[in-house]
């Protein structure tokens, strides 16, 4: 019999010290994130035994691992039936966050920025992930239209109804971040998505034009324009703003607040916005895709293959780490700069070794007897397929050890297939199957035969180190 939903999160409630032991909580899509006032008081082993857990990290929040869509549903059951705060309400208020926020604080400075980053663009990836297949099935049709295979005005309305659903959020993404960028750092989240919108706003053309820093040949170039620093800059707008903002808070008098500081705020956050933040920015982020472009999209065929290979075969203990969502601002600066993300595709194929180092364990465990070991890897197959590596990764090849490196090593074959023919993605989000849709038209065959390849890699290279001995205890 399934477990309720609700029983799930009660018995993970009880674990971690009941609801009192909760600032507040959020969730990505396959973990519940928990920010509590004593980490001391989990019962981590407790915790570890509850039925639909599928693995705990210790990281800028609590998180627990419980899966896609179950993630979401705790959540509600957290905020509704226990009455915790949502992060997104609790992010503003500073003396009911304090301790959190002291918490945080006391992790190392890379751990904090990625976690930042992470809280930025977690609530977007539905967006991101809808909007990219909508934009690559308007793509398909249009070439399909354009090569004849499809004709008609049903096909051309289907065409332009996909683009309008993609570019409602890629079109505006700055505008998105630049009003979750607000929320993290604690300004006004409208005043966040002013900063976003001025950063691919036509007038800043003309600003730029009047001020010398327009190229009008090669506007790319320009030291000021349009989407000059993309998300980089937002980010670092909003931050910007957020300070501003609340040093102008505490000089204005009370009765003069409403109007005053949104006008002074935006008018200070505008200029150094135009004029220092998003040409370093803009800099910054030609810098990054230029050495991208070395190690990525080389044209040298040995570079391009090892990069891919050591790309994907080291993503596995990135995600492990909770590092992985700190290249969420490096996809997103390919897709503005390039029209599509190629790193994605490749390190995508961590989870597909995986799959094949948990079917060669599978093989494994039955020949030692292992019952239990086969039960667990045949219950978290299919969310490794459709690319949700946690259930995998706590369940099976971590545990193991040796699985762990074996699965990213064989992923790393997958990596450079798909390096090597040079495939994209319209946005990203899960991996596996699921991102097939958003792969750009012509690359999706590469990218299933990358699929394939790291299932076989993984497979091959696991079954190898793995022996019945291996196994047997756990």
């Amino acid at each position: 019999m399934v477990k309720s939903n609700e029983k799930l999160v009660k018995e993970i409630v009880d674990a971690i010290g009941g609801p009192e032991n909760i600032n507040s909580s959020t969730n990505c899509m396959t973990r519940v994130r928990l920010n509590l006032k004593d980490k001391s008081i989990v019962d981590e082993e407790a915790l570890k035994k509850v039925e639909g857990v599928m693995g705990i990290n210790d990281a800028d929040t609590y998180q627990v691992i419980v899966g896609p869509g179950t993630a979401k549903k705790a959540n509600d059951i957290l905020v509704e039936q226990y009455h915790v705060r949502s992060s997104t309400d609790s992010e503003n208020n500073w003396e009911e966050n304090k301790q959190a926020i002291k918490d945080q604080q006391n992790q190392g400075k890379f751990k904090q920025a990625i976690a930042t980053i992470s809280n930025i663009f977690i609530p977007m990836i539905p967006a991101i992930i809808a909007a990219g297949i909508f934009q690559g099935f308007s793509s398909l049709l249009g070439q399909m239209l354009t090569d004849g295979v499809l004709t008609g005005g049903f096909f051309e309305g289907a065409r332009i109804t996909f683009a309008l659903i993609g570019n409602s959020f890629l079109g505006y993404f700055a505008i998105f971040t630049g009003v979750n960028a607000a929320k993290r750092f604690g300004a006004t989240e409208a005043l966040g998505g002013m900063v976003g919108a001025m950063s691919i706003a036509a007038p800043l053309i003309d600003l730029s034009t009047h001020v010398g820093l327009y190229d009008a040949e090669q506007p790319l170039n320009s030291i000021l324009t349009t989407g000059k620093g993309g998300i980089i800059g937002v980010i670092f707008g909003v931050f910007i703003l957020a300070r501003v903002e609340r040093w102008i808070r505490k000089v204005v008098p009370d009765v003069l607040d409403l109007i005053v500081t949104p006008v002074v705020t935006l008018l200070i956050t505008a200029i150094l916005m135009a004029f220092v933040i998003m040409p370093v920015s803009g800099f910054l982020s030609d810098w990054l895709v230029t050495g991208l472009g070395y190690i990525i999209g080389s044209d040298n065929t040995f570079v391009s293959i090892l990069s891919g290979y050591i790309l994907a075969a080291a993503f596995l203990p990135m995600v492990l780490l909770g590092l992985h969502h700190g290249l969420i601002p490096i996809y997103a600066i390919q897709l503005e700069a390039l029209g599509g993300v190629s790193l994605f595709p490749v390190l995508a194929m961590a989870g597909a070794g995986q799959v094949g180092a948990a079917i060669a364990i599978y093989f494994v465990a039955k020949k030692a007897g292992n019952d239990r070991l086969r039960q667990v890897i045949a219950g978290a197959l299919p969310a490794g397929i459709l690319g949700i590596g946690e259930p995998l990764i706590y369940g099976v090849t971590l545990p193991l050890g040796k699985p762990f490196i074996t699965a990213g090593l064989g992923a790393g074959f997958g990596g450079a297939y798909v390096m090597m023919m040079g495939v994209m993605a319209n946005a990203w989000g899960p991996s596996g199957w699921v991102a097939l849709p958003l792969m750009q038209p012509g690359k999706m065959m590469h990218y299933a035969i990358g699929v394939l390849i790291s299932y076989v890699g993984g497979f091959i290279i696991t079954r190898a180190f793995i022996k019945e001995k291996d196994v047997l205890n756990v």
